[in-house]
């Protein structure tokens, strides 16, 4: 399942890519995830760290993920990125997300999933999902 779910997510990339020319992609905090020297700061390893990629850019998607040369200011970074840690890849031009919530208890713990409301009409039920950015 694992794999799949990983495949889908390169999928995403790269349509998104050909598409946009610029995909972004979320990054949840992991030990397997590299960003040079620079690393996770302190609020990144809550909420995460969204990546820009753009098809100009020389990165390698592989069987387990991302490994790209990044610029954090003025500082190039080898990073090093985990397809399982990718939490969702995006694309503001194209107004579309895909996301992909991690299987491991600790990442579940620290995302939480879109609110569901249950209501019964009629004897039916009806399940409403808020989609809202919660701030």
């Amino acid at each position: 399942m694992v794999s799949s779910m990983n495949d889908l997510k390169k999928h995403v990339f790269y349509e998104m890519i050909d598409l946009a020319g610029r995909v972004f992609v979320h990054v949840g905090y992991s030990e397997n995830v590299v960003i040079g020297n620079r690393g996770f700061l302190k609020e990144e390893e809550e909420k995460g760290i969204v990546l820009v990629f753009n098809k100009r850019m020389n990165f390698v998607w592989e069987d387990d993920g991302i490994s790209v040369t990044l610029v954090f200011g003025t500082s190039p970074e080898k990073c090093f990125v985990p397809a399982e840690d990718i939490l969702s890849v995006f694309s503001p031009e194209l107004n579309a997300q895909f996301t992909a919530y991690p299987s491991d208890k600790k990442a579940e713990e620290k995302t939480e999933a879109p609110p569901v409301i249950k209501k019964s009409e009629k004897g039916q039920k009806v399940v409403r999902v808020d989609f809202h950015k919660r701030k």
